[in-house]
């Protein structure tokens, strides 16, 4: 799912996202969208959908990774989240509640459930009373939803969102928690978060083994291409990452052969397609040296170029590891296609 922060993904418009990158649905952050344009914004246009011209599905988050990652500009309590805006320092208010409203408005087609979101190095006693404190916020995000309706007619869904650090028990808690409400489907939070990725993975097996099967599963902001497959292997069924946009507009292009820096000297030269059987369109219209100097002279067109190539790519991953899913090879091809993506050109 391609993030698009504050309503847009950086550098790309609709109809790329669409046609040419192939997206099925896209996020917006409740946070942001809350602080600009403001939720009298967002109802005037009908939902973020009609104001951002995107027809097909849209996921938001609750803000509660925000909230996280303000740790000296906020303060919790059982009530919710006090915390002061990154703009202009003002301070403002979450509650369970007031999270599952913001993306009522915001019409966003599945909305996130507002927890905290615990850091990776977190202890033991912090971790658990955090989950204590996500789960009994959980149970007054549903009861919100239930006695809610979409401003806007269609119908939404609520995921609620796995906590528990690294800690099995706590995990093994939450996830048969989670398993229990009876949602559309279930979300993994507090992952990649500076934990090590080993046990990234051992979370995410763990969690996967209660959560139903037949519910999407999705683990947030996770990751890299290597991430992804690992994950896949281990259950997961969505995800979402700022990476292929935000390293792209850094000169990361993600490529079937391996991963290039454009800013390197050694594509200064070099004048073959991007990508000679790349996902996108840009991939053979313009050449390695080209994308270099726009990146080097930070022209915008480079960074639209990176940011589409990388989207296209990572759209592409996941849509061949579908396709080996299905043909029943993909503990074959994920080895081989790891080899490829992670390698340095």
């Amino acid at each position: 799912m391609p993030v698009g922060t504050v309503g847009s993904v950086k550098a790309v418009h609709v109809s790329e996202l669409k046609e040419d990158i192939g997206a099925q649905i896209i996020l917006g952050n409740t946070y942001h969208l809350y602080l600009r344009p403001g939720l009298d914004i967002l109802q005037q246009a009908g939902g973020l959908h009609r104001f951002n011209s995107w027809n097909k599905p849209m996921l938001t988050d609750s803000g509660g990774f925000q909230v996280f990652s303000l740790t000296e500009n906020r303060k919790l309590s059982e009530e919710g989240a006090e915390f002061q805006s990154h703009i202009d320092g003002s301070r403002h208010f979450f509650t369970p509640e007031k999270a599952v409203d913001i993306q009522r408005i915001i019409g966003a087609d599945i909305m996130m459930a507002f927890d905290e979101c615990t850091p990776g190095d977190a202890d033991y006693d912090y971790a658990k009373k955090s989950l204590d404190l996500t789960e009994r916020w959980l149970d007054r995000c549903l009861a919100r939803f239930r006695e809610t309706e979409c401003p806007y007619g269609h119908r939404q869904a609520l995921f609620p969102i796995v906590q528990g650090c690294v800690y099995p028990d706590l995990r093994r808690r939450a996830a048969e928690n989670v398993a229990a409400k009876g949602a559309d489907g279930n979300a993994i939070g507090g992952l990649a978060v500076g934990e090590p990725t080993e046990k990234m993975y051992e979370m995410v097996e763990l969690v996967n083994e209660i959560l139903p099967k037949d519910k999407p599963r999705y683990l947030m902001g996770v990751g890299k291409p290597e991430n992804i497959l690992e994950a896949i292997e281990r259950g997961v069924d969505m995800f979402d990452c700022i990476m292929p946009t935000r390293n792209g507009r850094n000169g990361q292009i993600f490529t079937k052969q391996g991963v290039m820096n454009m800013r390197n000297e050694r594509w200064k030269n070099d004048f073959s397609p991007i990508e000679e059987d790349g996902a996108s369109f840009v991939d053979t219209l313009y050449s390695k040296a080209y994308l270099r100097h726009l990146i080097n002279v930070n022209e915008i067109l480079g960074l639209q170029i990176a940011s589409i190539h990388n989207l296209a790519f990572y759209i592409w991953l996941v849509q061949e590891a579908r396709k080996h899913i299905i043909a029943g090879d993909f503990s074959e091809w994920k080895p081989m296609i790891l080899q490829n993506v992670t390698r340095r050109l």
